[in-house]
């Protein structure tokens, strides 16, 4: 009988594919005919040959400075409001507080970044702001809830011991609380700015600046040329800021 059930769901799954691509109307012999492969292998052999001119490079250069510097804004000012957010969410303002503060993160981090910054590009305009304003909100919704659950499992003794020797509630946060937690939300924001990195380089697809708008830009005009020099820009930003990020947990949450 169980068997049974397992051949109806795969028959099921086998339907389901096969409807879709009758809904879509995807023909599969037409991608693969030899004017479709030989348009698609002339698409592809443009972009072999980048565009190194000294002008192109140096817009690049000002492209991915703007993006890592969204990134880096962006996530900071994701800490700060995450941290302020985390502090109700973690049961320490009252019920009241933890409900109103579980439910703005949730808001947060359930609109995706292009989402966040097709709107910031409504209300703050075109360019880095937009962006590192739609990276900022997304992410802060992230990490408070990851530093809420954090707060949560934090031994209280070391702050219980401040309170005791006459210290008040912000002392014993910040000097029995925050020493235990700060390597784990050190790890936090740093793996969330190499998520914010990768993601600034495609948010300038809605107009929110850096290598992004330029990429968009050149597939819109199909320079194939620059879209591939962008391309690699964004792939060498990606890997200097891993390997940074991997550095500095080593070095501080690690050490």
């Amino acid at each position: 009988m169980k068997r049974l059930g397992n051949y109806i769901l795969l028959l099921t799954l086998l339907v389901a594919v096969a409807a879709s691509f009758v809904y879509l109307g995807i023909d599969l012999g037409e991608l693969g005919s030899a004017r479709s492969l030989r348009q698609m292998g002339q698409y592809a052999a443009n972009f072999l040959s980048p565009d190194f001119s000294a002008g192109h490079l140096r817009a690049i250069g000002q492209g991915a400075l703007e993006t890592l510097a969204m990134s880096a804004i962006g996530t900071l000012l994701a800490a700060i409001l995450g941290l302020v957010l985390a502090l109700p969410a973690a049961g320490r303002c009252g019920r009241l507080a933890l409900s109103a503060s579980r439910l703005l993160l949730n808001a947060l981090r359930a609109v995706p970044e292009l989402v966040w910054a097709a709107l910031m590009v409504l209300a703050a305009g075109l360019g880095p702001n937009a962006g590192t304003l739609a990276l900022a909100l997304h992410t802060a919704g992230v990490l408070g809830r990851l530093f809420a659950e954090a707060l949560e499992n934090t031994p209280p003794e070391p702050a219980e011991s401040v309170r005791l020797a006459g210290g008040g509630r912000i002392a014993a946060f910040c000097y029995g609380t925050l020493p235990t937690l700060w390597p784990q939300l050190l790890a936090y924001m740093l793996y969330r700015w190499e998520n914010n990195i990768r993601m600034a380089s495609v948010l300038g697809f809605v107009g929110a600046g850096g290598l992004g708008q330029m990429l968009y830009v050149s597939l819109s005009l199909f320079q194939e040329a620059q879209a591939a020099t962008v391309i690699l820009a964004m792939l060498l930003l990606v890997l200097a800021v891993d390997a940074l990020s991997g550095w500095l947990r080593q070095r501080w949450v690690a050490g």
